[in-house]
């Protein structure tokens, strides 16, 4: 079974040989890893990862008209002001060579399952506006915030439908909603102002065949029915750390949704508790050994991990997800 194979057969709650594998390890520790390894994609191959996330494409927004505008706004963007910024051009090729050769790297070379982050909503926006002035902005501007939302989803969706022509399988959607423990914003105002304009991208994407996928940090417990009800086929990460059981998920939605996590870098990885990382390890792969996984980092390992324990963890799920599937 090739590796995107294994994937494609999790995500649709198909029969698999073992648990696919990644991590979120190259933003901190690139350099670490290279002296360690030779190079990231060396540990890639090492540990056999069987996806691979991608990275590329042009901003929304060109960072001199940005800079431009908060110069002459005196620092400060509203939502009445970013309608007059204007958006890049989504379908400007030349800006994609970096996900042409991760496609080509992992998915022709090496038959992983790709997929590529693209802008959300609400995080989309927060460079722009500042997220605790974007949360203000979300009970000051709500009519001009629809308009921002809804050129924003309207670029997204180009930017998802070009990167599936370059031979993406899945259009991982990064949008932070989550708090510790709950939503930043209501559910009110998640029904009304993020639901919309996610779907623009999501129908689109489903129209393609392709896969779609969501990250958000924090606790979404409240709006998973929502995420399913887009069509979202995988979320990113399920943070136990966050209160979000992984047992609910597996009794209650693993039927309808998938969960691309498991290794969280809140509480598990990095602080050099590693009987708790192995053990943490152990059960949440052994809780999902019949589906529902694709095991990954909860974000991007930080650069406090040694490769020592970074090794270990990965030495650790290397070995028990072919343990598990020898004996499925």
């Amino acid at each position: 079974m090739s590796p995107r194979e294994r994937v494609i057969r999790v995500i649709r709650r198909e029969s698999f040989d073992r648990i696919p594998i990644y991590g979120w390890v190259s933003a901190n520790l690139t350099t670490q890893i290279t002296e360690a390894f030779g190079s990231v994609a060396a540990f890639e191959d090492k540990y056999e990862f069987d996806y691979a996330h991608l990275f590329g494409g042009p901003p929304t927004f060109s960072p001199a008209a940005v800079d431009a505008l908060r110069n002459e706004k005196g620092g400060v963007i509203d939502p009445p002001a970013a309608l007059d910024l204007p958006l890049t051009n989504p379908d400007d090729l030349d800006a994609y060579k970096e996900i042409v050769v991760g496609v080509k790297h992992h998915k022709e070379e090496r038959e992983r399952f790709v997929y590529v982050q693209t802008p959300g909503i609400f995080e989309a926006l927060n460079g722009l506006f500042g997220i605790e002035n974007h949360l203000l902005y979300l009970l000051m501007y709500p009519e001009e915030l629809h308009e921002v939302y809804k050129r924003q989803a309207e670029w997204n969706r180009a930017f998802a439908n070009n990167c599936i022509d370059l031979g993406v399988d899945m259009v991982h959607v990064s949008d932070d909603w989550g708090a510790q423990n709950a939503l930043m914003f209501s559910m009110d105002i998640w029904q009304s102002m993020i639901f919309p304009y996610h779907k623009v991208t999501a129908d689109a994407v489903r129209r393609r065949g392709a896969f779609l996928s969501l990250h958000s940090d924090g606790n979404v417990m409240s709006v998973v029915d929502g995420i399913i009800e887009l069509g979202y086929h995988v979320l990113h990460p399920w943070q136990e750390s966050a209160g979000m059981d992984l047992g609910v998920f597996k009794d209650r939605y693993r039927s309808r949704l998938t969960v691309m996590g498991g290794l969280d870098v809140q509480t598990t990885i990095g602080f050099g508790r590693t009987e708790f990382l192995v053990k943490e390890i152990e059960r949440i792969l052994s809780m999902f050994a019949d589906g529902g996984l694709l095991f990954c980092t909860s974000h991007f390992v930080q650069d406090h991990c040694t490769m020592e324990e970074l090794t270990l963890a990965y030495d650790t799920v290397y070995r028990i997800v072919r343990k598990l599937g020898n004996n499925s």
